[in-house]
């Protein structure tokens, strides 16, 4: 009997948003600090209904073969029975306060005056 693919979900921060890919391969590289994560599944659904976030992450990783994420973008990785949507989410945890401006690190220590 033939064993089928495992599916993995992954779940990665990229650019200011949270990415969810669906797999069949997710393993340690080569290179420090990364898992690569090859074979993306990308679900031929309807042509009539069109997922603008699945269609741009087919533009994306559409030709990729292989792409290399990261550890410490990485939130969470699920082997599932089956493959889901994949979709490009905000992941603005500012409360809905958008920007690219973020706060200069202040001193760890007061200096003396």
């Amino acid at each position: 009997m033939a064993r089928n693919k495992s599916i993995y979900k992954i779940q990665f921060h990229n650019n200011g948003q949270l990415y969810e890919l669906y797999a069949h391969e997710v393993t340690q590289s080569n290179m420090y600090a990364f898992i690569e994560v090859a074979d993306i599944i990308f679900g031929e659904r309807s042509n009539l209904l069109v997922d603008p976030s699945e269609e741009k992450l087919k533009a994306e990783f559409g030709q990729v073969k292989r792409t290399y994420v990261p550890i410490q973008a990485v939130i969470r990785i699920d082997e599932v029975e089956k493959e889901g949507i994949n979709k490009i989410l905000d992941s603005n945890l500012s409360g809905g306060k958008e920007g690219n401006v973020s706060a200069f690190p202040a001193p760890p220590f007061k200096p003396k005056a």
